[in-house]
């Protein structure tokens, strides 16, 4: 069964909640596992900086990941959030949780 994972970084351990707690409340995703402790250099306005970071994984359905996406966006205090999804297959027990646990009806 399909799931979609998403990956982003955040600069510290009060974001990461947050940014977690509020993903599940809103039913945007399953599961997020904090990574942990990260160091990342890369290029930003011309020079290379380097930043301790928290990483997070989103599981999400295919469903839901582009509304987690627009959230992660919306919610993330960096000009340009990393955000990387992909397509995983998971075992059925655990992709029918995902879609279980993600799933909103439709209002008519």
């Amino acid at each position: 069964m399909n799931v979609t994972l998403i990956l982003t970084t955040v600069p510290d351990a009060s974001v990461a909640q947050k940014l977690a707690e509020d993903a599940l409340a809103s039913r945007l995703c399953a599961c997020v596992t904090q990574l942990g402790a990260v160091q990342s250099s890369y290029h930003w306005q011309g020079t290379i900086e380097t930043a301790q970071e928290i990483q997070l994984l989103f599981k999400t359905s295919a469903a839901r990941a582009h509304e987690l996406e627009q959230y992660i966006q919306a919610h993330h205090p960096y000009d340009t959030p990393e955000i990387l999804s992909w397509q995983a297959t998971a075992s059925a027990p655990y992709g029918q949780w995902i879609t279980a646990e993600t799933y909103r009806p439709l209002h008519v």
